[in-house]
C-alpha cells in the first residue's frame, strides 16, 4: 500500500486526469478502504484543494476550481508536450502571451527530471520553425471570443472585410478555428441569417456581449470543415477546373477542403475545383500531386502550362 504522502499525490493526479470519480473507483485505484479515502480527501481540502463530494451509494468526488491554481501533476509525455507548446507560444502568432509563456517554460524546465530535460532540449534544438507569415491576434481578444462561445452569448463587433470596408456585426459565436496560418471565428450572423467565418485579426473593436442563444448544429457537420470549404471558395484571381487521374479516396488526404473541392467522375478519376492568386501557384500545386491531369479552365492556365512544358523540354535537350 502506498504511504500517505505518495497516496495523496496519486489521488491528486487522478482528480486532474478525470473530472469525477466514484468513491468505489478511487478506493480500488488507491487500494484503500472508504474510511482512508475520506481521510485523504480531507487532507487535500486542508491543503486548499476544493474537493466536492456527493453522498449515497452512487456518491463520489470531484476536484473543483479554487481561488488559486493548484500544482499540476504531469506524466513524462504530458510534460514534454507542455514544454514544446510553451516554446511555440513564446514565438507564435498570438500576441500578448509571449512573456508569460517564457516564464511558464522556465518554471517547468526547472523541475523537469534530467531524462526529460534532454528530450525537451533535443526538441528545442533540432526543430526549427519557419518564420510565420500569418497575422498575429491579441490573446485577450481570443479569450473574450472563446468565452462567448463557451457561454453561448451573442457578441457585437466592428469588422473589416478583405477590401478594408467596415461593417458592424451581430453574431452567435460557436467556435474558434486555427488553420495553422490564421485564426477564424465561426458564427451565425443574425442580420444575414446564415453562417459566416470571420478572420479574428480583422475584428476592429472589442466584442460586446449581449443576450444568450441556443447553440445550433455545425454547418457542413463540422466547424473546421466549414472553414476549410469557405477558404477554398474565396474569390481568387484564377479559378481552375481540372480532371485528376486518381480517385477521390486516393486524393482526399492530399487535397484538404481548404485547397480545393473534389468531385468523383469514376473509380479512377475526379474533378478538382481550386483557385489561386497566381498561375504559378496553381501549376506547382498540380505538379506536386505527381499524377496525370487535364486542365479545362482557365485558358490562361492552359497557356502557362504549355509554355512551361516547352521551356522544360528545351532545357532537357540542352
Amino acid at each position: 500500500m502506498l504511504q500517505t504522502s505518495a497516496r495523496l499525490l496519486r489521488l491528486l493526479s487522478l482528480f486532474q486526469a478525470q473530472r469525477y470519480w466514484s468513491g468505489a473507483e478511487l478506493s480500488l485505484r488507491l487500494d484503500v478502504t472508504g474510511r482512508t479515502l475520506r481521510r485523504d480527501v480531507d487532507r487535500l481540502r486542508s491543503l486548499g484543494y476544493p474537493v466536492h463530494s456527493t453522498a449515497g451509494v452512487a456518491g463520489g468526488y470531484q476536484l473543483g476550481a479554487g481561488a488559486t491554481l493548484p500544482p499540476l501533476l504531469l506524466d513524462d509525455d504530458e510534460a514534454v508536450a507542455v514544454a514544446l507548446g510553451l516554446r511555440t507560444c513564446a514565438s507564435g502568432g498570438v500576441t500578448g502571451i509571449e512573456e508569460s509563456s517564457v516564464r511558464a517554460l522556465l518554471k517547468l524546465e526547472q523541475v523537469l527530471p534530467a531524462r526529460l530535460r534532454h528530450r525537451v532540449a533535443a526538441l528545442h534544438g533540432y526543430i526549427v520553425p519557419l518564420e510565420s507569415r500569418g497575422p498575429s491576434v491579441d490573446a485577450s481578444l481570443l479569450s473574450l471570443i472563446a468565452a462567448a462561445c463557451r457561454e453561448h452569448e451573442c457578441i457585437r463587433f466592428q469588422y473589416q472585410n478583405r477590401t478594408g470596408a467596415p461593417s458592424s456585426r451581430d453574431v452567435e459565436p460557436h467556435r474558434v478555428v486555427h488553420t495553422g496560418y490564421r485564426w477564424y471565428l465561426v458564427a451565425w450572423d443574425l442580420e444575414r441569417k446564415d453562417w459566416r467565418t470571420f478572420r479574428i485579426d480583422r475584428i476592429a473593436s472589442k466584442p460586446k456581449n449581449s443576450m444568450r442563444f441556443k447553440p445550433r448544429k455545425p454547418p457542413e457537420g463540422d466547424f473546421a470543415t466549414f472553414v476549410a470549404k469557405s477558404l477554398s471558395q474565396l474569390p481568387y484571381k484564377f479559378r481552375a477546373k481540372v480532371t485528376l487521374h486518381a480517385s477521390v479516396e486516393a486524393l482526399a488526404a492530399r487535397i484538404p477542403p481548404s485547397a480545393g473541392v473534389l468531385e468523383a467522375i469514376n473509380d479512377s478519376s475526379c474533378l478538382l475545383h481550386t483557385g489561386s492568386q497566381s498561375l504559378e501557384g496553381l501549376t506547382i500545386h498540380l505538379l506536386w500531386l505527381g499524377i496525370g491531369f487535364q486542365v479545362h479552365e482557365p485558358a490562361e492556365l492552359v497557356a502557362y502550362i504549355s509554355g512551361l512544358a516547352a521551356r522544360l523540354q528545351a532545357a532537357a535537350r540542352a
